[in-house]
């Protein structure tokens, strides 16, 4: 600050500097040092916003910035500075990268990630292709930057898909990194290459895919390093791996043993695994799908590089080298890329010479051989770098079309070396390029800035760079020559110098030619002069290997390197045929020379393709600075940050931004900050920016000094800085004019004080004086005797006034008394008659009392009988179903018996038939037998010689028929006494039929009873609906008397007042008592018309007892007639007893029978075993007869054969007549068995006949079952309407009459295809807006419930399972298709938490029942435990919950910053800043800004819909809770990302805003949720920037107070404080690192934001519902009329 005015022509100037020291500082009066910005701009986020824009002041912004608030990113203009803190910030988490995405660019502190949210956002807005130009010199941290760019993009706009092409885009970095760093002097990850990456997004705007352009790899790194640097990092990390079994058969060892990863000295980089970082490369590697094989072979030939750098090349003479056979680097080299050793070690000592003529092999001396072996291994490196970007950009690569992509160019700064070679020259150049393009956008952006503000357009003067860009690019330029030397086969660099002197020294003025040197050149560029040595220009411009090498390499069995060097390269993939892949290095063409192209060539084409796609996109510019070179953190160097800034053209654009209007406010700003320097008069008007531009031309009297925009007011350099003077001048004389006021009042005031004070001292002083000069004996004596006279008069005086009153008070007393006697008096006889009333009234009802209890105990007793009969038709009910079930099993048992019977039928025809079969044949047997007989005789005749052997044969056969004989008759025996016990078992059975018959006959005229009884039920449903309806119009009458009631009450007392006659009262009262009667005269006349109204009343409520107790009559006549009707259904239960113990009877009977059957059975099986014999018998003899004639006729000769038959046929006729005999007496019994059998058959027809009459008996027993059931259920309903009833007697006598209504046992019946519609009409279609206001809370829980309960009711559990599976299912779909409605989702939270609740309240376990009623209780489920589904409904309820706080987060959060930050309530207290070219996006009409009471507005909302809903307290402070955090995170979060609101008038606004949240909980009574806990961390950081930040104390306070906040956060707040007037100062570094080394030793996460995507742990407690479950009722607008309650 200049302490002394300053006058033309002093030399010195009296300053006082920061630290409060005064200097004199010498000037030169021509060229006076520039002016300080005020305190209020130092620390400004943009350079432009400065009022003197000049170099001191931008490194003094930069340095406080840098150095004080440790904030690395500050905006000048367009371009993002970005300086490098050599230290990991935690800035740039996923919480930055959320906070950051959606805001506008000024919104926020400068950051990195504002410019790739800006470049995003204008490509989804404007459909236009983007670019981020990173730049700036090796160790600014490009790199860096460039990477977080691209992570924001991932992060923001993640794919769709499930190929994670983010990620993918992201592991490309990596590898580039791997095999195109190296760390050098200035920086230990420097990129030796530059990067376009192209990152493509689909319509909506997510990342598809990328690609990737590399340009001017240092590929000389490859074979040499300077001191203390590395070769590329993929080298060290090989060898650092070595020894890993995937790598040992590389020959790999430590980095120390190659030459090409020794040269450096240092081949550790502290801090860095090399051997971690290859494992990272090869997941990288295979994240991008590139496989192990296609790795190896990449490690393989960089294991050849490095074998080949170690080949031990000897000199043979000065002219000759060799290389040993027994090389055994060589012998790798060749093993690893399958080379011939015998031509290696040839060529790489020799050269091919081709000329016209012939072929020379000319050998080489030892350094050319290895410059030949070095630009071997640098080739095989630069095609394995362009293979490896190749296969990433295939990696990267989509299918579909690219609509839109952002361009993150990572390239090299402008760079000057002490020796500048090709690569600084190639360097310069591009960004010669850049900065034109550069230049060209700025003067764009500032003539579009100017046209939309309606500015005339003045012509700027600014340096132009193209003569430079020409003098390096047209024809015959630099590049041009160089190449033309470069095709000269001597061609020299000394030859291609002088070329440049002879045609730029002295005729172009950008080249220049160094006095001292005859190698070298200068060339004039737009930072700086560069001196460029001219040695090795050709070389490296050439970049050529001998091509007898290359021919080696190309026949190469190893197809990756055989592939490096074809003429038209093979395709390494499947895919690349098919993809073009835009690489700023080519393959290499066909090796002649007159086609080659050289390197420069090459960069400069691919430069001109670069600026094509940055002209086609909307660039922005990200400046990399670095502000030491000894890599300190927070090291601020100002010569070297300014060389750079120069060089970046960041002073260009500030110089450019200082010739034009650099300030610029918008109206509205303008307005709130300088509303101080206005009158009264300017602020009556209206237009606020009518009333800036006269203000502006009152205050700036030269009227070039600004310009008036449509939006914005525009001021040029040192018209905002002259406002800030006067602003604090304002406030200076108006902080003097309080002083001096308040100061005034204060000494007024102590004045007073001592004025007062000295007053009082001498009153008391003059009071003493006074009285020592008064006092004398004669005054003492005067006064005692005046004081004796005053006694006794006042005495006097007093016992006359008691004298008046005590007779006064006499008076009064008499009068009174009597007057209170008579009443008294009058009171005693309207007692008597009281009384006399009331005993005749509670005699009358002592005895309707009685009737009553009388009444109500019979009741109990009928209802007790009725209890007891449903108990016994229950048990007989159940003793039917025993009979039906054993009746069903004897119908059975009788059909079995039936079809066996006639099986036995059907066995005794076929033994007729065969029967009459046998007689058929006998007959037959004894007509052969007659034919026969004459013959025999003759023959036997004939052969009588041989009548011993007939004989003896004869004998033999006689004696087995004899034998067969006995047989038959003890079978025939058996026989017989078998059909005797089938006789006596017939007749059994008969007399069993006959019985059965009987008992039939009996059943029917018991059933027809029966039928006749049932048919007095519908009459009694009749007299049943009749008592409802005569209910119900009871009710109604009730109700019609209730309303006369009331209504002649109203009119009884508006008569009453009305026609009260007070005169009437009065004559009716005595003088006396008119003259007694005082002030409160009136109630006498009030207490009268009392009396008259009890009388109106005692007779209305006489008429009214009157009219009910004839009700009540008949009502108990009614009652009388329904116990009659139970008495008659009583006895029909009876005689139904009596049928039913009749039929039990039958059914033992015919169980009995039943037993018998089995026996019957087995004889009959027996029966049919011995028949199957006899036939058998029958048939063997019949067969052995047949057989024995032909036997005898065999053995005998033909003459014997006649008396051999004749014989035979004797014995055959005998044995044939016993055998008819047999067969007669046999066919008898069979004929007897068949008669039987026919009487079977009659009583099988009989036996039928029962058995249908039994089916028919069944099915009436079924129906009569059912009519019971029925009769159970009428009962059931008369029993309570007979409760109800009883209820209506009794309060019908204390003049209530009650609603009657049904006892429900709270279950819904629905039928299972009715599941869907419960779904669709209780679940999907209903709509909680205007149905939740008249229901209880969670009612279509409640009656889900109910359904379930039904289901258990029936112990159906597939039931029971679908219902709760469709439930569940249905929940499920309306959430999801309510995903973003807040009502719908608070409303279905609220539902399913009660369904849950209800499933544990009534699961039937003992920790959900402590709290149930007794009712409750008996509503538990019986049969299903359902604690599953309790588990997946829990699931599905905290689902709901955080989709439910996701939508309240979702709405709320855009309110949050606007309101708790932006907008401010408090009179007087206004944070607004000078801004610069990035500004908020603000207009004059902020009537859409949200406010606090947008905020409060929006949570009184949530409050009421969740309170709508019935949701639970404890889940509703949970989700208050939620709420308050975010509230706060979102705020603090965003307080940390701008430092333009740390400020002491923002913390009070901050703090009310806080104040306001929690009235806000206390009037919602929310003070138990913790809610207000959430907010502490902001409210810390409120007081913070409100407390005093200068002592100890202070510091030692913060420490104690700021629990909640983290060190990082703490020191965060201080170093962004930023003071917005005079009066407030800047915190100090010092004081920063006193309160960050008093908590250094707090143990806190080194977090700098709060996660605002936190869910505090969600917990659903079980409170019971109060609601009884057959309480409730289904509205109508549920439409579920097709549920009957239960």
């Amino acid at each position: 600050e200049i302490t002394k005015n300053y006058k033309a022509g002093d030399r010195f100037l009296q300053v006082q500097l920061e630290d409060g020291t005064e200097i004199n500082y010498p000037v030169d009066p021509a060229a006076l040092p520039p002016l300080r910005n005020p305190d209020i701009l130092v620390g400004e986020n943009d350079l432009t916003a400065l009022s003197y824009l000049h170099e001191p002041a931008v490194l003094h912004n930069l340095k406080i910035r840098f150095v004080e608030s440790k904030l690395i990113y500050t905006y000048s203009g367009i371009i993002l500075v970005a300086i490098n803190p050599y230290k990991q910030l935690p800035i740039y988490g996923d919480a930055i990268i959320h906070a950051y995405s959606g805001q506008n660019m000024g919104d926020m502190d400068p950051h990195i990630f504002a410019v790739a949210e800006e470049a995003y956002k204008q490509m989804a807005r404007n459909n236009k292709n983007q670019s981020i130009i990173v730049s700036g010199e090796s160790g600014a941290g490009k790199t860096v930057s460039a990477r977080y760019t691209m992570r924001y993009f991932a992060t923001v706009s993640k794919s769709t898909s499930n190929a994670h092409v983010e990620d993918k885009v992201l592991a490309s970095n990596p590898i580039t990194e791997a095999v195109g760093n190296a760390k050098t002097t200035r920086n230990d990850n420097s990129s030796r290459f530059g990067k376009y990456t192209e990152i493509s997004f689909d319509q909506s705007y997510r990342i598809i895919g990328a690609n990737m352009r590399t340009y001017l790899l240092e590929k000389s790194r490859v074979v040499f390093q300077s001191e203390n640097e590395r070769n590329y990092h993929i080298f060290y990390q090989l060898c650092a791996s070595a020894m890993q079994p995937e790598f040992q058969h590389l020959k790999l060892g430590s980095a120390e043993k190659f030459n090409y990863t020794r040269m450096g000295g240092n081949t550790v980089i502290e801090g860095v695994d090399d051997r971690a970082n290859m494992v990272e490369t090869q997941k990288t590697f295979a994240l991008l799908g590139l496989k192990e094989d296609f790795q190896m072979d990449i490690f393989k030939t960089l294991a050849a590089i490095l074998h080949l750098g170690n080949v031990e090349i000897t000199a043979v003479g000065d002219e000759r080298s060799s290389i040993s056979p027994e090389d055994s680097h060589l012998n790798m080299f060749c093993e690893l890329l399958d080379l011939n050793f015998d031509k290696m070690t040839q060529w790489l000592c020799h050269r091919k010479i081709i000329t016209t003529s012939e072929t020379v092999i000319k050998p080489m001396t030892k350094a050319q051989a290895v410059n030949a072996r070095d630009a071997l291994a640098k080739k095989i490196y630069s095609h394995l770098f362009d293979f490896i970007v190749e296969r990433i950009n295939q990696a990267l690569q989509f299918t579909g079309k690219q609509h839109t992509f952002i361009g993150v160019l990572d390239i090299y700064g402008f760079e000057t070396f002490d020796v500048n070679s090709f690569e600084q020259f190639c360097i310069n150049y591009a960004n010669e390029k850049l900065q034109l393009q550069f230049n060209l956008h700025v003067f764009k952006l500032e003539q579009e800035e100017y046209m939309k503000e309606d500015i005339p357009w003045t012509l700027i003067d600014f340096y132009d760079n193209q003569p430079v860009i020409d003098l390096i690019e047209a024809k015959m330029g630099i590049l041009e020559l160089l190449d033309e030397e470069c095709l000269l086969p001597h061609g020299t660099d000394e030859n291609w110098l002088q070329k440049l002197y002879n045609n730029f020294v002295n005729k172009n003025a950008l080249f220049e030619k160094p006095r001292m040197s005859n190698t070298s050149f200068i060339i004039q560029h737009f930072a700086d002069k560069v001196e460029y040595k001219c040695e090795g220009f050709l070389e490296k411009n050439r970049d050529t290997v001998y091509e007898v090498l290359m021919e080696i390499l190309k026949e190469s069995k190893f197809r990756l390197c055989a592939n490096f060097f074809q003429d038209n390269p093979a395709s390494i993939s499947p895919f690349s045929s098919t993809i073009n892949i835009k690489s700023a290095r080519p393959v290499l063409k066909p090796p002649n020379k007159q086609l080659r192209m050289t390197v420069g060539s090459k960069f400069r084409s691919s430069l001109s393709l670069l600026m094509e796609t940055l002209n086609a996109t909307t660039p922005h510019y990200v400046r990399c600075i670095k502000p030491n070179d000894e890599k300190q953190p927070f090291e601020f160097d100002s010569k070297r940050v300014a060389q750079q800034l120069r060089a970046c053209g960041v002073l260009e654009t500030i110089r450019i931004s200082a010739q034009s209007y650099p300030s610029r406010w918008t109206y509205i700003e303008f307005f709130s900050r300088y509303s101080i320097l206005m009158t009264q008069q300017e602020l009556s008007l209206n237009d606020k920016k009518q009333i800036c531009k006269i203000v502006l031309q009152r205050l700036i009297q030269d009227p070039n000094q600004y310009q008036f925009g449509r939006t914005k007011i525009f001021f040029r350099a040192g018209q905002v800085a002259y406002l800030e003077k006067l602003r604090s001048d304002k406030l200076r004389h108006a902080c003097i004019m309080i002083q001096k006021s308040v100061r005034g009042w204060l000494q007024r005031k102590k004045f007073l004080r001592i004025k007062q004070a000295a007053v009082t001292i001498q009153q008391y002083f003059r009071g003493q004086r006074t009285v020592r000069q008064a006092i004398t004996a004669r005054a003492l004596k005067q006064t005692w005797a005046a004081i004796i006279i005053q006694k006794y008069c006042r005495g006097y005086l007093v016992r006359k006034l008691c004298q008046l009153i005590h007779v006064a008070a006499v008076t009064i007393q008499a009068f009174t008394r009597g007057f209170l006697a008579r009443k008294k008096y009058r009171k005693m006889l309207e007692e008597h008659k009281a009384v006399i009333l009331q005993k005749y009234a509670r005699a009358w009802l002592a005895r309707r009392r009685f009737q009553n209890i009388r009444r109500f105990v019979s009741n109990i007793q009928l209802s007790y009988r009725v209890q007891r009969l449903q108990k016994k038709i229950e048990e007989q009910s159940r003793e039917n179903h025993g009979l039906l079930e054993r009746l069903t099993n004897l119908a059975s048992t009788h059909m079995n018996d039936l079809d066996t019977i006639q099986k036995l039928e059907l066995e005794l025809e076929k033994l007729t038939a065969q029967k009459r079969t046998y007689e058929e044949k006998g007959k037959k047997y004894k007509e052969d037998s007659e034919q026969v007989h004459f013959p025999c005789l003759f023959w036997c005749l004939y052969f009588r010689k041989e009548k011993h052997l007939f004989i003896v044969l004869f004998r033999i056969l006689e004696k087995k028929i004899q034998n067969q004989k006995h047989d038959y008759e003890k079978e025939i025996e058996l026989l017989k006494g078998e059909i005797k016990v089938l006789k006596e078992e017939k007749s059994q059975l008969q007399q069993q039929i006959q019985q059965e018959i009987i008992i039939q006959d009996g059943l029917k005229i018991e059933v027809g009873q029966l039928t006749k009884q049932t048919q007095k039920i519908p009459e009694l449903q009749k007299e049943i609906e009749l008592l409802q309806t005569q209910k119900l119009d009871v009710e109604k009458q009730a109700q019609s008397q209730k309303r006369e009631m009331r209504e002649k009450m109203s009119e009884v007392t508006k008569q009453l007042l009305e026609s009260y006659d007070f005169e009437d009262v009065r004559s009716r009262l005595s003088t006396e008592d008119l003259e007694h009667l005082n002030e409160d005269g009136e109630l006498w006349f009030a207490y009268e018309g009392l009396k008259k109204a009890t009388r109106v009343l005692e007779s209305h409520f006489q008429s009214q007892k009157e009219i009910y107790e004839k009700e009540i009559e008949g009502l108990n006549f009614k009652v009388e007639h329904l116990s009659q009707d139970i008495n008659h259904l009583q006895k029909l239960f009876r005689e139904e007893n009596d049928i039913n113990d009749g039929i039990r009877l039958e059914v033992s009977r015919l169980t009995s029978e039943n037993m018998v059957i089995p026996d019957l059975k087995q004889q009959v099986s027996e029966l049919e075993n011995q028949k199957l014999d006899l036939e058998n018998r029958l048939q063997e003899q019949t067969i052995k007869l047949k057989g024995k004639i032909p036997l005898w006729s065999s053995k005998n000769s033909k003459r014997q054969s006649f008396l051999s038959v004749s014989r035979t046929n004797e014995a055959q006729n005998e044995i044939n007549i016993k055998a008819k005999e047999r067969l007669n007496v046999i066919t008898q019994e069979i004929e007897g068995l068949s008669n039987s059998l026919k009487q079977d058959e009659i009583h099988d027809e009989v036996k039928s006949k029962i058995k249908q009459e039994t089916t028919r008996l069944t099915v009436e027993n079924m129906d009569l079952e059912e009519k019971l059931d029925m009769k159970d259920r009428i009962i059931k309903k008369l029993e309570d309407q007979i409760k109800t009833l009883t209820k209506t007697i009794e309060k019908v006598n204390e003049v209530h009459v009650p609603t009657l209504s049904k006892e429900y046992i709270g279950m819904m019946e629905y039928k299972k295809e009715d599941e869907e519609r419960i779904v669709q009409n209780l679940i999907l279609d209903l709509k909680p807006r205007g149905v939740v206001v008249n229901m209880i809370p969670g009612l279509p829980a409640h009656i889900l419930f109910m359904c379930v309960r039904y289901a258990d009711y029936l112990n159906d559990a597939d039931m029971l399972k679908s219902f709760i599976n469709v439930t569940i299912d249905g929940i499920k779909q309306v959430v999801k298709e309510n995903s973003e409605d807040f009502e719908m989702l608070s409303f279905w939270l609220s539902n399913t938490y009660y369904f849950l609740n209800c499933l544990k309240q009534y699961s039937g376990e003992e920790e959900f029942m402590k709290s149930n009623t007794p009712r409750q209780n008996k509503n538990c489920l019986k049969h299903f435990d359902l604690s599953e589904y309790r588990q997946i409904l829990s699931d599905l309820a905290i689902r709901i919950y955080h989709q439910f706080i996701i939508v309240m987060e979702n709405n709320i959060q855009p309110m949050i910053v606007p309101g708790m930050l932006e907008y401010e309530s408090l009179q007087g207290i206004s944070g607004l800043k000078p801004t610069g070219f990035r500004k908020r996006s603000s207009s004059i009409d902020d009537t859409d800004t949200y406010t606090m009471t947008s905020i409060l507005q929006q949570l009184s909302y949530f409050y009421s819909t969740m309170c709508q809903n019935g949701l639970d307290s404890e889940l509703l402070k949970q989700a208050v809770k939620q709420l308050f955090f975010l509230i706060g995170a979102v705020t603090l979060n965003s307080l940390f990302l701008r430092k333009d609101m740390c400020s002491c008038r923002k913390g009070m606004q901050i703090r009310c805003n806080i104040s306001y949240l929690e009235e806000w909980l206390k009037d919602k009574n929310l003070q138990s949720s913790n809610a207000k806990e959430t907010l502490e961390p902001l409210a810390q950081a409120a007081w913070l920037l409100q407390v005093k930040k200068i002592t100890d104390d202070d510091a030692k306070e913060i420490c104690e107070h700021c629990t909640s906040l983290s060190t990082v956060q703490i020191v965060k707040i201080l170093n962004s404080y930023t003071p917005i007037d005079d009066f407030e100062k800047r915190v100090a570094p010092s004081f920063v690192r006193k309160v960050q080394a008093m908590l250094n030793n707090r143990e806190d996460v080194p977090q700098l934001m709060l996660d605002t995507k936190y869910l505090f742990q969600v917990t659903f407690p079980f409170t019971p519902s109060p609601h009884a479950l057959e309480m409730i009722q289904v509205p109508s607008s549920f439409k579920l009329g097709f549920l009957t309650r239960v």
